[in-house]
């Protein structure tokens, strides 16, 4: 669910979009508690950048999704496949349950503890 009327009035990027991924996988930080997402694949375009997107939520969801994005600055894809590897740390990010990884063909669901209550 995305936060709040206004952003459900909003038109979709379309500088960005999803993408497919191969894998996602949680893994502990150094620290004690802390949690990192890693996702790999291949970008379709030689030149597209590819971030890891949280949503936004009002209440705490059971799997907070984020979403693996690509974009391509100045418009064009130099078509080649282009290998990936991304991450973003999970504090702040994680629902009651866990996440949920949203790609343009599947989604992935991994458990993770100290999510929002």
């Amino acid at each position: 669910m995305v936060m709040g009327n206004i952003t459900e009035t909003l038109r979709p990027s379309e500088s960005t979009r999803l993408i497919n991924f191969e894998e996602s996988e949680v893994v502990p930080g150094l620290v004690s508690g802390t949690f990192f997402l890693v996702v790999s694949g291949e970008a379709p375009c030689a030149n597209m950048d590819v971030r890891l997107s949280p949503m936004i939520y009002i209440d705490c969801p059971e799997y907070w999704g984020i979403e693996v994005e690509g974009s391509l600055p100045g418009g064009f894809c130099m078509t080649a496949m282009k290998p990936f590897t991304v991450t973003i740390p999970l504090a702040g990010i994680t629902g009651s349950k866990g996440i949920e990884v949203i790609g343009n063909d599947k989604t992935e669901k991994h458990s993770v503890a100290g999510g929002c209550g």
